[in-house]
């Protein structure tokens, strides 16, 4: 599978910008018709609800998260494999890239629930220093409600503690008690049959995530207007999260993909948040094993050439 030309390519300058920041907006790189691909596979997923779909309610608002989306999603699955997306990934690793997973985040208009700060790598049974997300929206997202990043965090050498999760230091009935205090201050999940991010086990041999929102003004923050048809790319070891007291004038549709170049590796993680990817299991995955070892479960979306 080759992933279709974008509108435009990748410039030096952005190539640069990714590698330095940790993150790059794209501008006007996607055909509507990859848009609209985008809009029909997120309305798809959240009018059916599967094992995969979890809702979490947090300051009076509502995120609906789902995991592997193009697994059940034809558009999606298109989208993943064939879109520029993974190319675009591909120019600014330089090298092969395999689509990894993908996920939804769908919320209404009206108060935004807003994203934890953390880390993507930390979430998924995966590592190496070319993992990359791919964000995308049907929708305009002005910038006080954009994805936000921390401005070179990707370059700290530390992989940090996921934000959710069962402390396995607690007995059932403290962690029991964690949950009705979080539900009595609005804070809780409708998680799905197959995931729901309260019942994974804490990593707690990681080191926490630093406390963005508080230390705001000590961090060196991103964020951009964004328009559909653009992309961001942001490297899977950077942190990043959203604004807290955001109120949406419409629906913001997130769609994120994750992709890996040659470098990364399969690593079994103590504190496992996102289930794998369907088909790895019977592969009997290994710590250190790259992707390329799991015949079509990670499939191959771009090589460099393929453009030329």
């Amino acid at each position: 599978m080759t992933s279709a030309a974008p509108i435009r390519g990748v410039t030096d300058a952005e190539i640069a910008a990714f590698h330095r920041d940790g993150a790059v907006l794209l501008t006007g790189v996607l055909a509507p018709e990859w848009v609209s691909l985008i809009a029909d596979g997120l309305e798809e997923c959240f009018a059916e609800r599967d094992h995969m779909s979890s809702e979490v309610v947090a300051q009076g608002a509502t995120v609906r998260a789902d995991q592997l989306l193009a697994a059940r999603s034809p558009s999606l699955r298109r989208f993943a494999n064939e879109s520029p997306v993974g190319g675009l990934v591909g120019s600014v690793v330089a090298g092969p890239v395999r689509f990894y997973m993908d996920q939804m985040f769908f919320r209404r208009a009206g108060p935004m629930a807003p994203t934890p700060w953390h880390q993507d790598t930390s979430y998924h049974n995966v590592e190496g220093t070319d993992l990359v997300r791919a964000w995308a929206s049907p929708d305009p997202v002005p910038r006080r409600a954009s994805l936000e990043v921390v401005r070179g965090s990707h370059r700290w050498n530390v992989t940090y503690r996921p934000m959710v999760g069962r402390d396995p230091d607690m007995s059932d009935e403290e962690n029991a008690l964690r949950m009705a205090l979080a539900r009595k201050r609005g804070v809780y999940e409708k998680g799905g049959a197959g995931f729901a991010y309260r019942s994974v086990v804490m990593d707690k041999s990681l080191p926490p995530t630093p406390d963005v929102p508080r230390d705001r003004d000590s961090f060196d923050i991103m964020g951009w207007d964004y328009e559909p048809g653009d992309v961001i790319l942001f490297h899977g070891d950077l942190l990043h999260g959203t604004a807290e007291g955001v109120t949406l004038d419409r629906d913001r549709r997130a769609y994120a993909a994750l992709f890996a170049g040659p470098e990364a590796r399969y690593i079994k993680r103590v504190g496992q948040m996102v289930p794998d990817p369907p088909g790895l299991a019977e592969h009997e995955p290994q710590t250190g094993q790259t992707l390329d070892s799991f015949g079509d479960v990670f499939p191959l979306v771009w090589s460099p050439g393929d453009w030329n």
